[in-house]
């Protein structure tokens, strides 16, 4: 091939790759604006058969309908739980419709021990119960125990309090104690609190002032440990405080008498529970010196059995 040759095909080769180059730049820089979309012509299309499609637009469902009739019945199933099965055959037809809460009145008596006490070859009974009715915030509160000897009611208190929730778990108290038994009755103002501690402690405790001026003290705490779901352990502590000396009911100043018990109970129902326990009891100060000087021990073990029940 002579030079002339040579040169046209180089110049040739040359005008194709820029051909191609300037092609694919205007590909690249096409937007979605430079696109001109046209519609279908279909008549330009003689081959395709458009009338045949037009029944897609409406399609006939009658044919997949479902004929609930022509179903079988089934039977429920037999592993299906009876919602009643666990509820002892209550359910809440008893109950009145309520569409409110508030301004409910209820009621509970407790009574906490109804025991007989055997200490130094001796016998006798105590009792110890609170009844409340009222509603959520204030109720009317009776508070009532004592001890019974040889049929004789040995020493007993009554107290009527009006109650107000000012926590979740606790109550204020306000009201009156009626003491009697032996010696003569005396009556006290009575202010106290009353719930729930943090670690499920029971807490009572009251103070008090009689129209003497003299003043009292009482505290009560007690804790369920249950050691199955009907055997319940119940350790309990209570402690008498007075503020003056009060010979004629045989009461010295400062701490006059504390009981540490332990009761163990069995819940046939939740509302009834007979116990079996022992209860250490002590007299201390001068409520001690006139318990020695009318010949009776200031401390003893004492063995009870009883029934605890609430509705």
């Amino acid at each position: 091939m002579n030079n002339k040759g040579q040169l046209l095909a180089a110049t040739m080769i040359m005008v194709s790759l820029s051909s191609a180059w300037a092609q694919n730049d205007t590909h690249t820089t096409h937007t979605t604006e430079d696109v001109v979309t046209e519609p279908m012509n279909h008549d330009a299309m003689p081959g395709m058969n458009h009338d045949g499609m037009s029944g897609m637009d409406e399609m006939n469902m009658e044919g997949m309908e479902m004929n609930h009739d022509t179903m079988p019945d089934q039977a429920p199933s037999s592993g299906l739980r009876d919602p009643h099965a666990y509820a002892d055959g209550y359910d809440f037809s008893q109950f009145p419709m309520r569409h409110e809460a508030v301004g409910i009145k209820l009621g509970s008596l407790l009574v906490n021990r109804l025991e007989a006490v055997r200490a130094d070859h001796t016998t006798s009974a105590a009792y110890d119960l609170q009844a409340w009715y009222g509603g959520d915030f204030d109720r009317a509160v009776l508070k009532a125990e004592g001890d019974i000897d040889n049929g004789k009611v040995d020493e007993a208190s009554t107290e009527l309090l009006w109650g107000h929730a000012i926590a979740a778990f606790w109550n204020t108290q306000l009201g009156l104690r009626y003491d009697s038994g032996d010696g003569p009755d005396r009556s006290w103002l009575a202010f106290g609190i009353q719930g729930l501690a943090p670690y499920w402690f029971e807490v009572d405790a009251t103070a008090y002032v009689s129209e003497e001026g003299r003043t009292a003290l009482k505290l009560e705490t007690e804790y369920e440990l249950l050691l199955t779901q009907r055997l319940v352990l119940q350790p309990r502590i209570e402690a008498d405080l007075y503020g003056k000396n009060a010979a004629e009911r045989g009461k010295g100043p400062g701490l006059s008498e504390l009981a540490v018990g332990l009761r163990l109970r069995y819940e046939i129902r939740r509302e009834f529970a007979p116990y079996v326990g022992v209860e250490w009891a002590g007299k201390f100060g001068g409520t001690a010196d006139y318990t020695r000087d009318a010949g009776l021990e200031t401390k003893e073990t004492r063995v009870v059995a009883g029934l605890r029940f609430w509705f």
